[in-house]
């Protein structure tokens, strides 16, 4: 699969390059980081990394062929780009296509709590298509430190987008 990783905004930036190192080897995959993102990053993982000002790279067009895009962390600027059909940089033009080509995107929007208009820009979003999912963690699988919170959140969505992983415990009914 050709992934597309995109990193929003600078608050859990973190996450979003901890989520392209758990991509399994096997993948293709490219990073498009904002600005504000770049400013906290400190380190390029192993991607074709793209700037966010390079709305003319493959990964902008249909043709390129993606399979799956996820924005994490999401910010509510870009998301709200993402909403109305603004497509002024890399990330938001690369969000549109994936939209426009009914392709799988998910977003992982990192506000709490969300307002009134981040909401109805989710909402309309996932009318269309999109992925909401939130970093937000489940207690079942049990995590004791913040790697595992973190490998917990990633696994699922991982399994959103499809992408196989033993990122965390599993629900079970066996469980005491």
């Amino acid at each position: 699969m050709k992934i597309v990783v995109a990193i929003s905004g600078s608050s859990g930036a973190s996450l979003g390059l901890k989520l392209l190192d758990l991509l399994p080897g096997e993948h293709e995959k490219h990073l498009i980081i904002s600005e504000h993102a770049q400013i906290v990053l400190d380190k390029e993982p192993q991607a074709i990394i793209h700037q966010n000002r390079e709305i003319w790279a493959g990964v902008a067009s249909g043709s390129f062929g993606a399979d799956a895009m996820l924005i994490t962390p999401c910010s509510m600027n870009t998301l709200a780009k993402i909403a109305c059909g603004i497509a002024d940089n890399l990330i938001t033009r690369a969000a549109s296509v994936m939209i426009k080509e009914r392709r799988t995107l998910l977003i992982a929007p990192r506000e709490m709590p969300f307002s009134p208009i981040a909401l109805e820009n989710m909402l309309k979003l996932s009318r269309l298509g999109v992925i909401i999912a939130p970093p937000v963690l489940a207690y079942y699988s049990k995590q004791q430190n913040l790697e595992e919170m973190e490998r917990f959140m990633i696994g699922k969505w991982f399994d959103l987008v499809g992408i196989d992983n033993q990122l965390y415990q599993r629900w079970s009914d066996h469980e005491s």
